[in-house]
């Protein structure tokens, strides 16, 4: 209790962010519909976001060197809420895309503060309660601000308004902290080939991830408008996916850490091509069929990050754990850059399924070289330990680091 109370905080304003940010994308889906956008243009608004995602998570470590913790989370900060409040001022795709980009880097550049922030600040002895308390709190504020939706009304100045109001309140928290600010942590070097030298898989891995999650996130609504849901029923429907992503964790944890976790992998994307085809087929099962093809699209689906990157470790020292991480953030931004776009494009050529059908197929190309790999060399005898890493900043892996090495 006493862990959670020091740095109640940071994990405020993480709730907070969440709110704000996570409710943006489905938010920006619903109005592009209703403001007769087309949907390559709505799903240009996601890449825009995850463009400015990698941006925020490589200027980030370098703004706090220059202005310290509290200004660059206040800077990062102010950008997201002039975004979403620039929203209904301007109506144009280009320009809702160059906002994009804003969120995209206010959530990135926030979540380096935190996790910077949290690192200083974490013993060897309290550092896996904390992420633990981090990743459930995470977690929570995601699948709250999908729920969110169900009450924003699309295309509504006054919706747009809410969430930069909640997006100026996470500001509150931590810059009114009496924590004393930790020193700045050195920027991690990006490195993309320091992760398809230690593990070809996992950064394939680690993509196909990525064209999975984001490509749902940021493009999920349009599906669920297509096969005819409410507005409150999508946002259950997002919901759904979140919530099946967090009861994955533990048992696809637990096995990772057993068996040799390519078999994970190939195993978890095979479950992710039959969850595809039933949520591209759940139109006629109802509503309700709908909700639980969402969830079991999101257990099948949202641990292949961390698998693949615990794979990843594995193959890697203590020195390493650092710019490992950000070399697999690398990957999955290249990823979840391209797929909100193409994936709105097969849409509108294809239809709804097609969605689906995209997913499928790269869930099938990480099967076939995963066996491939499988055939190249044998799994280490000496693994690290899974841990569930949010998609957050580059200095994840400063958290994650020591846990693994403990293992």
């Amino acid at each position: 209790m006493r862990l959670i109370i020091s740095f109640a905080a940071l994990f405020l304003s993480v709730v907070l962010l969440q709110l704000s940010s996570g409710s943006l994308g489905p938010l920006d889906a619903l109005s592009g519909l209703a403001l007769d956008f087309t949907r390559q243009e709505i799903g240009m608004l996601g890449s825009a976001h995850f463009l400015g995602f990698f941006i925020g998570c490589w200027w980030a470590p370098r703004l706090m060197g220059s202005v310290g913790h509290s200004r660059a989370f206040a800077a990062f900060t102010a950008a997201g809420a002039i975004g979403l409040i620039a929203h209904m001022l301007i109506v144009d795709p280009i320009a809702w895309a160059l906002m994009r980009v804003a969120s995209g880097m206010c959530v990135a550049g926030c979540y380096t503060v935190v996790e910077a922030w949290l690192q200083a600040k974490v013993t060897n002895e309290s550092r896996g309660r904390a992420m633990g308390v981090y990743r459930l709190i995470d977690m929570g504020g995601s699948l709250a601000a999908q729920l969110v939706i169900g009450v924003l009304e699309p295309a509504s100045y006054v919706s747009y308004n809410l969430l930069a109001i909640v997006c100026c309140a996470a500001l509150l928290p931590l810059t009114l902290t009496t924590i004393k600010q930790p020193e700045t942590p050195d920027a991690p070097r990006l490195r993309p080939r320091l992760a398809a030298q230690r593990s070809p898989l996992a950064a394939a891995g680690v993509i196909v991830a990525a064209l999975s999650s984001a490509s749902f996130r940021m493009v999920g609504p349009i599906y669920g408008q297509e096969v005819g849901l409410t507005t409150p029923q999508i946002a259950w429907f997002m919901a759904s996916f979140v919530l099946g992503g967090a009861l994955a964790q533990y048992p696809v944890g637990w096995i990772a850490d057993k068996y040799d976790r390519r078999w994970v992998l190939i195993w978890l994307s095979a479950a992710a091509m039959c969850s595809c085809a039933i949520t591209a087929l759940s139109a006629g099962l109802g509503t309700y069929g709908i909700m639980l093809s969402a969830g079991l699209f999101g257990l099948t689906t949202f641990p292949i990050y961390s698998v693949a990157a615990a794979h990843a470790h594995d193959f890697a020292d203590s020195s390493e754990r650092v710019e490992l991480s950000a070399a697999l953030m690398f990957y999955f931004a290249l990823g979840a850059i391209a797929a909100p776009f193409t994936a709105s494009a097969l849409i509108d050529n294809f239809g709804p399924p097609a969605l689906f059908a995209m997913i499928a197929i790269g869930h099938g190309g990480l099967i076939l070289f995963g066996l491939a790999r499988m055939r190249a060399r044998a799994t280490p005898s000496k693994r690290t330990a899974y841990i569930y890493a949010p998609r957050t900043s580059f200095l994840i892996g400063r958290l994650t680091g020591r846990s693994r090495d403990r293992h």
